[in-house]
């Protein structure tokens, strides 16, 4: 934990209190059973090794990563791994973003990049974050994995 609060309190300043504040945002609405760890360079939210001790890609030392908040040069990123392989979920999020947000979604795979702190939609992430649970991403992620390997 000491690792996060370092990097909560090393955010920019013109993004400190945004980023913190959707940090909240995502912690407070995370479904029972994900733990919060400091994973590649970012505050992540992981399936724990207790919970699926194969690990991530069967790296054994590595949990599986559902949800991470970064602070980027130029904006905050927040990475959702699972609305990646949920076509539904994916759709369901871009169009209330566009009804709730002015400025165009800016979007890679998992990647929800906002340039901008004041068009931050705090509660449309709380909702999305609650969309998966732990035990439907252990679900899709195998899903995924098992179809990689064919």
């Amino acid at each position: 934990m000491e690792k996060i609060e370092n990097y909560l309190d090393n955010v920019d300043e013109k993004r400190r209190e945004s980023f913190r504040h959707l940090y909240n945002v995502i912690k407070n609405n995370m479904p029972i059973g994900f733990e919060e760890e400091f994973l590649y360079g970012m505050i992540s939210f992981v399936v724990p090794l207790k919970t699926y001790p194969k690990g991530y890609l069967d790296r054994k030392d590595e949990p599986i990563p559902f949800i991470s908040l970064a602070a980027q040069k130029n904006h905050i990123a927040l990475y959702h791994m699972g609305i990646m392989g949920q076509e539904s979920l994916l759709t369901w999020f871009q169009e209330e973003y566009s009804k709730q947000v002015p400025t165009k979604l800016n979007m890679g795979k998992s990647c929800i990049r906002m340039t901008n702190v004041k068009n931050i939609p705090y509660d449309l992430i709380g909702e999305l974050v609650t969309k998966i649970s732990l035990e439907e991403w252990i679900e899709s992620y195998e899903h995924y994995t098992d179809k990689k390997k064919r």
